[in-house]
């Protein structure tokens, strides 16, 4: 598919159109539309990133117009101090290492006390070479062209990344040095990620086809 796609050129101008007015869209009314929902709950829940799929409960936003790197973004919707959790779906990787970093101070910044950020990112201890090559720095997956990942994460160096900004760590789901996968159950109503052991299609009939490392960072 991805070298049909290169062959069809209308397809991808088309592609590009649709994505040109979908951020026009969100750069002009997602801001004003995120507010309405932050003053519509006292439970402040966000999905950081998420291309409109996420559970009742939370509440979505978007790169063109909620950007984590940006302090702007932030301040204009929300207080200090204020979120309850953040749900971050294999976000992690598309940030450089230094940008990571910024990324979850500013997300300590914004949570309240006992809040927590729930990420998910591809695992770098996988045994499996195809998974490896999907989720790699320039790697991509099936019907993908290219994956833009900018870090490939171990358990220990996402779980360092979090505890240099302030944050404790419990890990739920990971591969180790030794190949083994580790699990402990984490609750799908506190931020459900989709690429999990659980929850991803691709491990039907106990494989580990696809899985990510999974953790949450508390606030305290």
């Amino acid at each position: 598919m991805r070298e049909l796609l290169k062959k069809v050129p209308f397809l991808r101008r088309a592609k590009r159109a649709v994505k040109r007015v979908r951020k026009a869209y969100n750069r002009r009314f997602g801001p004003s539309k995120l507010r309405r929902r932050l003053a519509a709950t006292p439970h402040k829940k966000l999905v950081i990133g998420s291309a409109g799929k996420y559970d009742s409960g939370w509440i979505p936003t978007d790169v063109d117009y909620f950007n984590l790197l940006k302090p702007a973004d932030w301040a204009r919707c929300l207080q200090p101090s204020s979120v309850e959790a953040i749900l971050a779906e294999h976000v992690w990787e598309h940030l450089t290492e230094e940008e990571g970093h910024e990324a979850a101070r500013r997300c300590f910044e914004y949570l309240r006390p006992g809040g927590y950020l729930r990420v998910a990112v591809p695992d770098g201890l996988h045994p499996s070479p195809t998974y490896l090559d999907w989720v790699k720095p320039g790697g991509a997956s099936p019907m993908q062209i290219g994956n833009d990942h900018k870090v490939l994460y171990t358990y220990r160096t996402l779980r360092q990344l979090f505890e240099r900004s302030g944050f404790g760590v419990e890990l739920y789901e990971y591969f180790d040095e030794a190949g083994t996968f580790h699990h402990q159950n984490w609750d799908e109503k506190a931020g459900k990620i989709w690429r999990s052991e659980r929850f991803d299609r691709r491990n039907a009939g106990g494989n580990l086809t696809f899985t990510s490392i999974i953790l949450d960072a508390v606030k305290g």
